[in-house]
């Protein structure tokens, strides 16, 4: 891929890479986006994050995406469901880029802050979706920004509306089973249910944590309606694996 735009500031690298209309974000070598608008399904972790907006779609209205990166989840969010998005990015880099080469226009409000702060300080309406996709990197590597507990948990969960989906991108399914979910009877009584998704390109795991039980036939359902992710089309470039997770049966009737 070409290289089209490239910036450091301070230790920092930032490069955005083309390949016909495809744009690719790295900083400091780390991949961070995808986004191409002929094709905007990449068969990455971005369409696992787009898939929980399709747990209940007919009610996702607002959207909360923390970590923005290029913005490719912005994009599909947008483009799928017309969703009302905000965007908190730290990095002001990655925001600037996201307008300029990934295409995010003025309709998304994008503020860049760190997240924990903005979260503490929010007092507007409640979201029907939230996307965590924080991540930073160590030595090349990508790995969370924030630790997926059970405080980090609760303070997202404060913001979702009743029916509101909440999607975490983890590293692994090591990581997912550490989570604060395992051990908060609080978040699995607010998600008594929800969903691992995968991709054979990664091995990042999303978890999709939602407010009641919910079969992968739904999601299968809700995703005909859309060409582009219709799974029944071989022409479709979605790849995911689903499992399901819920609490045991008798914490449930407790």
């Amino acid at each position: 891929m070409a290289v089209i735009w490239q910036r450091r500031v301070g230790s920092d690298r930032y490069e955005v890479r083309s390949a016909g209309r495809t744009r690719r974000l790295y900083t400091n070598g780390v991949f961070h986006s995808q986004y191409n608008p002929a094709a905007p399904v990449t068969g990455g972790v971005w369409d696992l994050l787009t898939l929980a907006a399709f747990a209940d779609p007919a009610h996702m209205h607002r959207a909360l995406v923390l970590g923005v990166g290029g913005g490719a989840v912005v994009r599909q969010l947008r483009r799928f469901l017309d969703l009302e998005v905000t965007g908190v990015e730290l990095d002001p880099v990655h925001l600037d880029v996201a307008r300029r080469h990934f295409g995010v226009g003025p309709e998304v409000r994008l503020e860049q802050a760190e997240a924990g702060r903005w979260l503490e300080g929010y007092d507007g309406p409640p979201f029907d979706l939230v996307v965590d996709d924080l991540f930073t990197h160590d030595g090349g590597c990508p790995r969370r920004a924030v630790p997926a507990d059970g405080a980090w948990m609760r303070l997202l969960a404060r913001h979702l509306s009743p029916r509101g989906v909440l999607a975490i991108n983890f590293i692994s399914r090591r990581e997912f089973r550490a989570c604060g979910w395992h051990a908060d009877a609080r978040l699995r009584r607010r998600f008594p249910a929800g969903w691992t998704l995968t991709t054979p390109l990664h091995e990042n795991v999303v978890a999709v944590f939602l407010p009641r039980p919910l079969p992968a036939e739904v999601l299968r359902r809700n995703l005909e309606a859309v060409p582009e992710l219709d799974p029944r089309r071989r022409t479709t470039r979605l790849r995911y694996r689903l499992r399901g997770f819920a609490v045991p049966p008798e914490e449930a009737a407790s």
